[in-house]
């Protein structure tokens, strides 16, 4: 699994598993076959992912303290027939304060660790999570009852507060 990690960061274009492998020098391995039946094999859990980075994360770069976490919606241009959560979204990069611009694709909301870089005299935001945020209309057309980006914000930050129940949390319930 750490070949897997460790390879997917310069991996160019799509992360596959081939493509991991190649460039961690593996393209040769007489049992190529075997990472791909143990990465189908697994149940995978994006929120236990999210949980054990964050988990780490802090514990890397921020032993002790306060943890400060960064919110962010971002619209992901995509297209297609499989793909029934795009909605209409303002897009942020392209408007301006003077200047509203709509965009088509699919809206996340991601939690970013906070941490100061020292070296850098900069705070680098380290994402951990990132959750899609469907429109109203989508949810509609699904029977589903609409939560507003704030009502995700909210729930996705008391799940931080339960999994660092030890660090100091300025998150209030109302």
């Amino acid at each position: 699994m750490k070949v897997s990690v460790t390879g997917a960061i310069p991996a160019p274009g799509k992360r596959t598993v081939s493509s991991v492998l190649r460039i961690m020098g593996l393209s040769e391995e007489k049992r190529f076959h075997k990472y791909h039946r143990v990465l189908s094999l697994v149940e995978w859990s994006a929120l236990a992912a999210a949980r054990v980075l964050l988990l780490l994360l802090p514990a890397c770069f921020l032993p002790a303290g306060e943890v400060i976490i960064g919110i962010d919606e971002t619209l992901e241009r995509r297209w297609g027939k499989m793909i029934r959560q795009r909605g209409i979204y303002r897009d942020s990069v392209r408007s301006s304060g003077s200047h509203f611009v709509k965009s088509s694709g699919l809206r996340w909301i991601s939690l970013m660790l906070l941490v100061p870089v020292s070296w850098a005299n900069r705070i680098r935001a380290l994402p951990f999570l990132s959750v899609p945020a469907p429109g109203e209309r989508y949810n509609q057309q699904e029977g589903k009852r609409h939560k507003k980006i704030t009502g995700w914000a909210r729930q996705m930050l008391l799940q931080v507060k339960r999994w660092l129940p030890e660090r100091k949390s300025n998150c209030r319930r109302r």
